[in-house]
């Protein structure tokens, strides 16, 4: 079998999943709230092979007359090749909790979260998103409303300004507008947040291995606060990204020269053997 081929394919194929995780990260470096995906190499020490083969049918008789010489009955679908050890695999893509940047932007609807913890938003279907971003709004109809369209969830549902003109975002959480409390911003973390998946540019949304959302308790005391009239920025290095962008474009090569070199040994190898003597 011709491992060389399959190995250096498999290679090229990680370099390029690592690189669609690298430019997503460069696309989002100036996206509030946006915390960078780290691309997840396992080694496998065997990967089961298998090719696929069409039905071909076998003259029993034939076989018996051949003995140990007769043909193998192939069969329709997948028919396996053996063990092939490879470097690595890129398995997953998880989020990175370094921290970001605050940037004071003196904007009364504009918060920040001091510590770990998301804010809770909803989409008009009512399902509901994770978010570092506070880079909010007012809606059409008073709602304290996303950039990007959904609603910014207190604990009591969505929020509602109302008419409210002077709005102000307390360190706790706590949403006053004209001086009357208006809502309290629902915040959240979870046991394991690299695991949340990206479900847009600044959203994300919880799977079994980063466990349910839990209500954060005394924001403010617990070592999480709420920062009025600021954003987080994105956390996305943009120098260690165009390294890793770099390095896998070269071993992206490096793998495809030598399925290039695989491919050309197999030509010389069928042309030498499949000369007929003379």
């Amino acid at each position: 079998m011709f491992r060389g081929i399959y190995e250096g394919a498999s290679a090229m194929l990680v370099q390029e999943k690592m690189l669609d995780v690298v430019g997503n990260n460069l696309a989002n470096v100036d996206t509030a709230g946006f915390r960078s995906r780290v691309a997840v190499n396992k080694s496998f020490p065997e990967v089961l092979m298998d090719r696929i083969e069409r039905y071909t049918i076998v003259d029993e008789a034939l076989n018996e007359e051949l003995g140990e010489r007769k043909f193998f009955p192939y069969i329709r679908g997948r028919v396996t090749i053996g063990d092939m050890s490879l470097a690595n695999v890129l398995t997953e893509d998880v989020m990175s909790t370094q921290g970001a940047p605050v940037q004071i932007t003196d904007n009364p609807l504009d918060v920040a979260i001091q510590g770990e913890g998301f804010f809770v938003v909803q989409d008009g279907n009512g399902n509901e998103f994770y978010t570092r971003s506070g880079h909010f709004q007012r809606g059409v109809n008073g709602e304290l409303m996303t950039h990007e369209g959904e609603f910014v969830m207190g604990d009591g549902g969505r929020v509602d300004l109302g008419e409210a003109r002077n709005i102000f975002i307390s360190e706790t959480g706590q949403i006053y507008g004209d001086n009357e409390l208006l809502g309290q911003l629902q915040v959240v973390s979870f046991a394991s947040p690299t695991y949340l998946r990206q479900a847009g540019r600044s959203l994300l949304s919880q799977t079994p291995n980063s466990g349910a959302p839990e209500p954060v308790a005394n924001l403010g005391i617990t070592g999480v606060q709420i920062v009025g009239g600021a954003l987080e920025r994105s956390n996305v290095q943009v120098v260690n990204e165009m390294v890793r962008m770099i390095e896998a474009n070269r071993i992206y090569e490096g793998a495809g020269r030598a399925v290039s070199i695989q491919d050309e040994l197999t030509s010389r190898m069928f042309s030498t053997l499949g000369r007929t003597s003379g």
